[in-house]
């Protein structure tokens, strides 16, 4: 759009009737008031100087008890507000502590009351059923027990938190996504690396990336998302050998222990329920670590040190 309105060139008339460069009436006349103050110039608009209604007085509820927060549910959080073994929001827990409970380093947020927290191995020392209930030697050292009387908040990375409960059962979990488990159930290390099973009957706090997805076998799950499974034999790994002789790049990282969900599966059969979560993504297990080292007291002078190429290998090719 041309501006002014109209025909820029020539001697066409513009709105008036008035042709395109030539003075308009008036042109060149200052306009009405031209060089007069405006009224009231120099004058302090009304009010200036005065304090503002209500200046100097207190806000409401200044001084007072906080007043609620904004948020979804508009009222802030307290001990008496505060649930009951329940969800605060989908990423945290709250814990109603009357005894013990078993909670994985890290996982406490916050917390209302007389709680304190020990190391297992420090606990068990003076209480004999925290080793009964907590068998799993590669994993003792990442958990402690919470004892006291509270609510404790916990959470994992922004992760979902949900709580089950198990009716004399069995499940076996991803310890890392294992959060938090009360002291009727017993900790057993799994068959699988990275793995443990609980086993009775109490309520236990899991995390996963993103919603669990509950299937049931016969069925094969990528490893990165299988959070665990329930009622149901350990599985087995499955190799997709058409898969594997297709990409040769797969090849060489399954010979050096790497291997995606498009190549290595776990195969469940039987009856049962098997937990997945929305997404591959896992955190690093440094527990895994310690079992691998623990295994590699089987080896021979000669198997370590080809384990050690490998391995060296496999870290320059990441890199």
């Amino acid at each position: 759009m041309t501006y002014p309105p109209g025909n820029p060139y020539g001697g066409q008339p513009g709105p008036g009737g008035n042709p395109y460069g030539q003075p308009q009436p008036g042109y060149g006349q200052p306009p009405p008031g031209y060089g007069q103050p405006p009224p009231g110039y120099g004058q302090p608009p009304p009010g200036y100087g005065q304090p503002p209604p209500g200046h100097g007085q207190p806000q409401p509820g200044y001084g007072g008890p906080p007043q609620p927060a904004a948020g979804p549910t508009g009222t802030t959080l307290n001990p008496q507000t505060l649930p009951d073994d329940d969800n605060v929001n989908p990423y945290v827990f709250c814990v109603s502590l009357s005894g013990d409970w078993f909670m994985s380093k890290g996982a406490m947020l916050a917390y209302y009351g007389n709680v304190r927290f020990e190391a297992v191995t420090e606990y068990s020392s003076v209480q004999g059923w925290v080793a009964a209930r907590f068998s799993s030697p590669v994993y003792v050292q990442d958990w402690v027990v919470a004892t006291g009387h509270g609510k404790v908040l916990i959470g994992d990375r922004g992760f979902d938190l949900n709580a089950y409960d198990l009716d004399d059962g069995n499940l076996t979990i991803k310890a890392n996504n294992l959060c938090a488990f009360s002291p009727q159930l017993e900790l057993k290390q799994s068959i699988v690396p990275g793995f443990v099973t609980l086993i009775g009957t109490g309520k236990f706090i899991a995390s996963s990336n993103g919603p669990v997805i509950f299937v049931e076998p016969p069925f094969r799950a990528d490893p990165e998302a299988l959070l665990g499974w329930a009622d149901c034999p350990s599985p087995s790994v499955h190799h997709d050998a058409q898969w594997m002789t297709q990409n040769i790049r797969a090849m060489v990282s399954g010979a050096l222990g790497r291997a995606s969900g498009e190549e290595r599966q776990y195969d469940f059969t039987g009856t049962g329920t098997i937990l997945l979560q929305s997404s591959e993504v896992a955190r690093e297990d440094p527990a895994v670590l310690r079992l691998v080292e623990s295994q590699t007291q089987l080896l021979t002078p000669s198997q370590a040190g080809s384990l050690g190429q490998r391995l060296v290998a496999r870290a320059q090719q990441q890199h």
